[in-house]
């Protein structure tokens, strides 16, 4: 990774230049690390197994100013034909949910997840017991598909349980939240939003005054969608206002695509989040 002939200047153009995200970095960023003195690479993970083919980055740039900033490269075969496709990441924990979706069902590298589908690491990871109930038809849905049992609406019954799971207690939520830019966060997680329904300027210009937010993986599943596998991520980014208040978005990340691309989607309520994931998941 470190080539004693490349200038730091050629070095940024080339890993910007083959990143398929590298629009979503923030552009003070870029700006920053085009003046970089020097730069430095090093191998943080990696994972290979028959299917799957994963490594993780660290290019680390020295600023003119004497300080460091990094960026972090996902580089995986989870592209068509199995092709090696790059990511870029401003922050350390944006690489590592990036490289959680990538994770083949039974996975060791997997997210645990409890029974009701919420990541076990996290007791903020769970369902707002105030939020309104599922509708008639996912209810309707479940009925129907229990009518005909087989192995694979089995593993949708699982799933579409798990998107209806509620706690019986309400579990309060603990948030650290980063004082990092939460503007041009809040910014990026709209921009790559693809549902036609995602939140609108009124959203965004509210955002523009979060001073600090949190991330937090509150459902993630591997199932089999018309038969072909696909997995679901569902994150809530968190963002405490100027004002002392708090609002958050609820990012879907899914594979359950024609051509089995990532896709993500981006709603203001959990509710609203969580019903998009159950007409992904329906067999038709």
């Amino acid at each position: 990774m470190n080539d004693p002939y490349e200038t730091t200047e050629t070095h940024l153009e080339r890993l910007l230049g083959r990143a398929l995200n590298s629009f979503d970095l923030p552009d003070a960023l870029v700006e920053q690390l085009s003046h970089a003195l020097a730069h430095a690479s090093s191998l943080c993970s990696a994972h290979h197994s028959a299917g799957l083919h994963r490594e993780t980055y660290r290019h680390t740039y020295l600023l003119v100013d004497g300080s460091a900033l990094s960026l972090w490269e996902l580089v995986h075969n989870t592209g068509r034909d199995e092709a090696r496709s790059h990511e870029l990441y401003a922050e350390e924990s944006e690489a590592q949910l990036a490289a959680a979706r990538l994770c083949r069902p039974g996975s060791p590298e997997a997210p645990r997840l409890s029974d009701d589908g919420a990541a076990d690491a996290d007791p903020a990871a769970v369902r707002d017991p105030d939020g309104p109930p599922m509708d008639d038809v996912a209810a309707g849905l479940l009925a129907e598909l229990e009518s005909e049992r087989t192995a694979e609406i089995d593993a949708h019954l699982a799933l579409l349980r798990g998107l209806r799971a509620m706690p019986s207690t309400p579990v309060p939520r603990h948030r650290m939240y980063s004082p990092d830019n939460s503007p041009d966060h809040a910014r990026r997680v709209l921009r790559r939003a693809e549902n036609a329904d995602r939140p609108g300027e009124e959203t965004a210009r509210l955002l523009r005054t979060a001073f600090a937010h949190h991330i937090t993986q509150v459902f993630g599943r591997q199932c089999q969608v018309e038969g072909k596998d696909a997995g679901f991520m569902l994150y809530e980014h968190a963002f405490l206002l100027i004002d002392g208040s708090e609002t958050s978005l609820w990012e879907v990340e899914h594979t359950a695509t024609p051509d089995g691309r990532h896709m993500c989607e981006v709603y203001e309520t959990e509710h609203l989040a969580r019903e998009a994931m159950e007409l992904r998941a329906q067999v038709r």
